[in-house]
């Protein structure tokens, strides 16, 4: 019977060759792709980055001041000059350093005896002192659009050590596409650099789950960074506290299981070769067994993990000689263990011993990295003014209340806390927001997400999202999950909960994570297996990447009023959100040349938002709403804030005028 089986079988045999021969010519073709791709990747990522610093230069060069920016570059001037905090004290001074590497290169004229406020020092800096305002904006400019592109470099990295070079590549080019980073990331502000430096936190405390030393302190340098920089990143403090007390116990973990892993065998000649130290008898001509079944004399110093003896041999500890030559990572944990572990080791229960070192692991974990972030926020002040002295230019508000004592209890500089009672006092201030054509006072807390729909491209929105589903439901991705997905979340919904809905500004680390999280999707199709009924993922990936880089390029050079196509792109977008989102006083200079070529000798009537000084640019107007309606005729000119949130007698100039055109999606003309 079983020869009867044989010889029906053996005709089929020759059949599967020629499906093995077609298997080996596939993986030799994947093997060539591998090969070119290690080649290929340096060059995309250098062409990726080289795109996005072009587009931001370019921005960079065209746009005039926004309304924040001449705050930002009169203080990192104060800092240069007087080496004192007395301007901007609601923001810590490690971003206006970084403008400030800028701002010493273009070595403005500045007047240190100017004791107006902040918005006055600003307008002064840039329009009333001799420089040039063009000149000082980009040199300001340019320390910030490095550090995006870097930021970019991180992205890439945290992608690639999940999925490889194809999801770092994907996360590369989502983050160098994405018009927000572009737009935002192209001026002097602090938004940008505080939302990268939570993610380089992110990326650092990840790597810690494997090498924790060098890794912990790093990410704790990040993430003060980020806290001197914004204090909307106080939040992510707590996350990445527990972040890094995982990463700690994960580390501890896979030490602990390395080390009590299977002994590695010596080969035999070099068995023979080495001389047993301890021979168990008398000497003879043969080798002695380098494994002897029989203990010899004294105690084996390094049983076999499977032994009873290795679970009740004691380890090192940090005072011994043997802990002081083991490696840094082992000595940082052997920092946990007690002096006798045989008190609670049991031979049948070899992890029972360490229930109090993962403890003690995530304990320090954490306090590493909190320490580090607190030394860095106080370096950033003692960077301006050694003697940590405090000269508010302008009242600081009192806050009582669980408030006042929480901010009197943070181990910080007096003049961070001086920052929180400011920040508290604007977040007490009924703001006048604008959604979707509505005009209200006060805050939505979905605004936020509603405008992050509006603003984020579709191919990122799309890709984000499913990477997000995929790192929660797909268990060999399930590890990097907390770590790109709890950031966001936390910051975003204590940014929701803010009064100011001025702008996607205030969550950009949205974009960011959601690249990152979009790059481990190439991961789902490694394996062969896997990949079968799949042939459409890649190219879909590849058509959504695609896709968001048109459009982002068809928004070249208007970055700021971008809007997806779902929502009518950039043209629209003044129709739905406004402030930050549309018109931030970016388009003054394109208005002037606007008005001379179009419109040279005609009377000009401008209602705009924004901190450039018109009448520089050779813009000469009036404002219509101090004058009688019946007296406004010729061009109207109204920023598109103005016109979002128009009332009252603005309201019916602009009724009563009809549409000549628009600049830069930020400004609409009017013709009355």
């Amino acid at each position: 019977m079983t020869r009867e089986q044989h010889l029906v079988l053996t005709p089929r045999a020759p059949a599967a060759e020629p499906v093995r021969r077609a298997r080996a010519a596939r993986y030799a073709r994947y093997a060539r792709l591998r090969r070119h791709g290690r080649r290929l990747t340096p060059l995309l990522v250098v062409l990726l980055l080289a795109q996005m610093a072009a587009a931001m230069v370019t921005t960079a060069v065209q746009q005039t001041p926004t309304i924040d920016e001449p705050v930002y570059v009169a203080t990192a001037a104060d800092y240069l000059h007087t080496h004192r905090v007395r301007y901007n004290p609601e923001h810590p001074p490690l971003g206006k350093l970084l403008i400030a590497a800028g701002v010493a290169v273009a070595d403005p004229r500045y007047d240190p005896a100017f004791t107006g406020d902040q918005g006055e020092a600003g307008r002064r800096l840039l329009y009333a002192s001799g420089n040039d305002p063009w000149r000082v904006m980009l040199w300001a400019r340019l320390p910030v659009i490095v550090l995006t592109l870097l930021c970019g470099l991180v992205a890439f990295a945290f992608a690639r050590e999940v999925a490889g070079p194809a999801g770092g590549l994907v996360a590369l080019a989502l983050y160098a596409f994405s018009p927000d980073l572009i737009a935002h990331g192209s001026l002097a502000t602090l938004d940008v650099p505080a939302a990268g430096f939570v993610l380089v936190s992110a990326w650092l405390v990840w790597r810690a789950r494997r090498r924790p030393v060098p890794y912990l302190p790093a990410a704790g340098a990040a993430l003060g960074a980020a806290v001197a920089t914004k204090m909307s990143a106080l939040p992510a403090v707590p996350v990445l506290m527990v972040l890094a007390a995982a990463s700690a116990v994960a580390a501890h973990r896979s030490t602990r299981a390395a080390r009590s892993g299977p002994r590695p065998h010596r080969s035999a000649p070099a068995a023979r070769s080495a001389p047993d130290p301890h021979p168990s008898g008398p000497t003879t001509g043969t080798a002695p067994d380098p494994h002897p079944t029989t203990p010899a004399a004294g105690p084996d110093p390094h049983p076999h993990p499977s032994t009873p003896a290795a679970a009740s041999a004691p380890h090192p500890h940090p005072s011994t000689p043997a802990a002081a030559s083991a490696p840094v990572t082992r000595r940082f944990f052997l920092a946990f263990r007690p002096h006798r572990p045989d008190r609670w080791a049991r031979p049948d229960r070899p992890w029972s011993g360490g229930r109090r070192r993962p403890v003690g692991a995530a304990l320090l974990g954490a306090a590493v990295v909190v320490l580090v972030a607190l030394a860095v926020v106080w370096a950033a002040y003692l960077a301006v003014d050694p003697r940590l002295r405090f000269t508010p230019a302008e009242p600081v508000p009192a806050v009582h209340g669980l408030r006042g004592r929480l901010v009197d209890l943070l181990p910080v500089p007096e003049a961070y806390r001086a920052g929180m009672r400011v920040q508290f006092g604007l977040e007490d201030y009924p703001w006048h927001g604008y959604l979707f054509g509505h005009v209200y006072t006060g805050s939505l807390w979905y605004y936020l997400p509603a405008a992050l729909l509006v603003k984020t491209p579709l191919g990122l929105a799309a890709l984000g999202a499913a990477g997000a589903v995929a790192v929660v439901a797909v268990r060999r991705l399930r590890p990097v999950a907390p770590y790109l997905l709890l950031p966001p979340l936390v910051l975003l919904a204590v940014a929701m909960t803010g009064a100011r809905d001025f702008g996607t500004r205030y969550a950009l680390f949205v974009p960011m994570f959601f690249a990152v999280a979009a790059g481990c999707l190439p991961a789902l199709h490694r394996d062969r297996d896997q990949n079968r009924g799949r042939h459409w993922a890649r190219p879909l990936i590849c058509a959504l990447v695609l896709f968001e880089a048109a459009s982002s390029l068809r928004a070249f050079p208007y970055y700021l009023p971008y809007a997806n196509e779902a929502f009518g792109g950039p043209a629209h977008t003044h129709r739905l959100l406004h402030d930050s989102n549309v018109d931030w006083g970016q388009d003054l200079g394109r208005l002037a040349d606007r008005l001379r070529q179009r419109y040279p000798g005609e009377r000009v009537w401008l209602v705009y938002k924004g901190s450039g000084v018109p009448s520089y640019y050779g813009i000469h107007a009036a404002d219509p709403r101090r004058v009688p309606p019946e007296r406004v005729h010729g061009l109207l000119v109204v920023s598109d804030s103005a016109v979002a949130k128009a009332r009252g007698r603005l309201a019916e100039l602009i009724a009563g005028s009809r549409p000549a055109g628009e600049v830069g999606h930020s400004i609409s003309l009017f013709r009355r």
